[in-house]
């Protein structure tokens, strides 16, 4: 039996600080997350039985953006707790103009009643809100998908 209770935290990094913290300030309120650190180097916000935190990059990276399919993380996706909430994000995300929606609120594949929305930060980041209703797939340790499931 495994200890892991779930993601402590998802720290990313910004090639432009001020765009990416402007935009996560404003989600992070939205998700109604407590902002610990709000520093020139370091926006934190903590609730949910997570935090997100949104740090500078190294001086040579300033200005670049996400590469999905370079190594390393590929999106990172966070657990709402109904299909609700994942429709209420998607209206949120829609009146921005500073994230690209790759889609909006829909019913994927990867499990039954897997709903979700998935954008780009402006960092070009791919991050994803779900809901999958009961435990899902996951909690049962099935395999979801093939090589291809999650580009």
């Amino acid at each position: 039996m495994s200890d892991l209770n779930g993601v402590a935290h998802v720290i990313l990094t910004a090639g432009d600080f001020e765009r990416s913290t402007t935009f996560w300030r404003a989600m992070i309120r939205y998700l109604d997350l407590k902002i610990v650190l709000d520093s020139e180097y370091m926006l934190y916000g903590v609730g949910g039985r997570t935090a997100i935190g949104i740090r500078t990059g190294s001086p040579e990276n300033t200005g670049k953006r996400f590469d999905q399919g370079a190594p390393g993380l590929h999106h990172a996706c966070f657990r709402m707790r109904d299909r609700a909430a994942i429709d209420a994000v998607g209206a949120f995300l829609k009146a921005r103009d500073d994230i690209h929606i790759v889609h909006a609120p829909q019913e994927e594949p990867w499990a039954p009643g897997y709903y979700s929305i998935l954008f780009e930060d402006p960092d070009g980041i791919r991050i994803e809100f779900n809901h999958v209703p009961g435990v899902g797939l996951l909690a049962d340790g099935e395999q979801i998908g093939g090589a291809d499931a999650f580009d």
